[in-house]
Formats: structure tokens, sequence, C-alpha cells
């Protein structure tokens, strides 16, 4: 969690990620066409599933995209607010 960033040992394993990160980014999975921001395709193929890959399949996966991002927020809140590891919070609550 948040933690990873006070912690000696997990800094180190931020910087490794990001580094790692950007490596992807510029080098492997760099974008070799010139599209819009953010149209990667349908790189699974999943289109053929669901009949096609059209804009409004677009505007859901951002939108999936966006509440991921929500999520992720809302939980390191509760991580800060209450000092609790994320994984510790599921026994907090009887599960």
């Amino acid at each position: 969690g948040m933690m990873a960033f006070q912690d000696p040992t997990g800094e180190k394993g931020v910087v490794a990620m990001t580094l790692a990160c950007g490596f992807l980014e510029l080098g492997p999975w760099a974008d070799a066409f010139a599209k819009e921001p953010g149209n990667f395709g349908d790189p699974a193929g999943l289109g053929k599933d669901i009949g096609s890959y059209d804009d409004s399949m677009k505007t859901k996966e951002l939108n999936n995209g966006r509440l991921a991002m929500l999520a992720t927020m809302g939980v390191i809140a509760a991580e800060l607010v209450t000092g609790d590891r994320v994984s510790d919070m599921p026994t907090n609550f009887g599960f």
C-alpha cells in the first residue's frame, strides 16, 4: 500500500516498477501508428465476439477505466485515513 513509499525496500520497488513501466511505454508498447490518443483498437480480438468494436464500446471501456481509477483513489484514501493496510481491511469488517 502507501507504506511502500515510506519503507526503504518499498521505495526501491516503486522506483524499479516506474522504470520498468517507462521502458515498456517507450519501447515494446510504443504506438507505431499515428492514431488518436487512447485508441488502441481491439488488441485481444474480442470485437468479433460482441459484434464490433465501435464508439459505444470505446466509451464503455473508457468509463470502466475511469471507475477503476476512482476505486483506486478510494482505496488509497481509506488506507491513509485508517492507517490500516488495504489487505487487512476485510478482517476488520469480519470477513
